[in-house]
């Protein structure tokens, strides 16, 4: 995978490091001289600004992590943990949606059924995936993977970044809606163990379209959130400048997502994101799949089912506030409030 850079606001005192660093080790190979305690210093720097840097990240840092252009999508990770990946198309009654793929593949020695939201790299394939915003025919393509898994007693493994659904004319008129809804009642009661995993973005109901899961895993700098921190700004402040202050109000990252009992696991990522090591972020991942699978696998499955009923039926605790209105500074000074 192309490393080229990339670099985040908060990122650019890192790339300022690594780009003097690279400096010095060409002018020394060009003129042969040692330099070995200028570049020990500097690499030295380089460490504690990461240390620094994503150890203090804020919601709206970690949401811009989640969304970065080289993170590793659902096929980088089908392609280095999974054997024999047969992908399979179609909804049987309207078209093949490329931003949600799936098909059987092989894990530690067995069958498992995957269904993945894809992203696309660059502006053809994003046309192609969509900017990984299923349209209904990918929900209903899911629901038919998910059933054939059921059929033949394959796990089934959802790996999850998405936005959210398309929400555009054909979108509605073929009943996004009604697909999402039809895919959350079944996964509901789906006989097979499901495993689902954010990879990046985690968003509103095209997220949700499949994610009713027996276990939910969360990497670290991955985001799951009821709406956009984009589309909260919008509604609540009329404004996607608050976009900052809406990703601080809905608690999307991934620890807080694990403290309210949303996600089971939070899967560790490289230091600076799973784009900055594709190999240890895949060893992350392909360890905390293993380790979940085998837990469901070994469940009875009317136990495995009461399971998922009662982590869904458990969810929502929330707070009910006085109508107070909540004020917040603009970068120009300005004002805006939303309750």
């Amino acid at each position: 995978m192309d490393k080229a850079d990339f670099s985040l606001e908060f990122e650019k005192p890192l790339r300022e490091l690594q780009r003097r660093l690279a400096e010095l080790q060409s002018a020394s190979a060009e003129q042969d001289f040692d330099v070995s305690t200028e570049v020990a210093a500097i690499e030295k720097r380089i460490e504690e600004t990461k240390r620094r840097i994503y150890s203090n990240l804020t919601p709206w840092q970690r949401v811009q992590l989640a969304r970065h252009p080289k993170r590793p999508y659902s096929l980088d990770y089908i392609a280095r943990i999974f054997e024999g990946f047969q992908e399979m198309h179609g909804d049987r009654a309207f078209g093949d949606d490329q931003a949600l793929i799936g098909g059987i593949a092989w894990f530690d020695g067995r069958p498992v059924m995957i269904i993945a939201q894809q992203k696309g790299r660059d502006v053809k394939e994003n046309l192609k995936r969509n900017f990984g915003m299923p349209h209904p025919e990918g929900y209903r393509k899911a629901l038919r993977l998910m059933k054939t898994a059921e059929k033949f007693g394959l796990p089934v493994i959802s790996f999850i970044d998405t936005k959210a659904a398309y929400a555009g004319i054909g979108s509605e008129e073929r009943h996004v809606s009604e697909a999402i809804a039809r895919n959350l009642r079944e996964m509901a009661v789906l006989n097979s163990p499901i495993l689902g995993v954010i990879l990046g973005e985690g968003g509103s109901g095209g997220a949700l379209g499949i994610a009713v899961v027996d276990r939910l895993l969360v990497q670290e700098y991955a985001y799951y959130s009821v709406i956009p921190p984009e589309g909260c700004a919008a509604i609540l402040w009329r404004d996607r400048r608050f976009s900052e202050a809406a990703a601080n109000a809905l608690r999307l990252g991934a620890r807080e997502l694990r403290e309210q009992g949303i996600a089971d696991e939070v899967i560790p990522e490289p230091m600076g994101g799973a784009h900055a090591d594709f190999d240890a972020a895949t060893n992350f991942l392909r360890e905390a799949l293993r380790k979940n699978l085998r837990e469901l696998e070994s469940l009875d499955p009317e136990e495995r089912l009461d399971a998922r009923y009662s982590k869904y039926r458990n969810m929502g605790v929330y707070l009910e506030s006085t109508g107070t209105a909540v004020t917040v500074e603009t970068d120009s000074g300005k004002a805006a409030s939303g309750k």
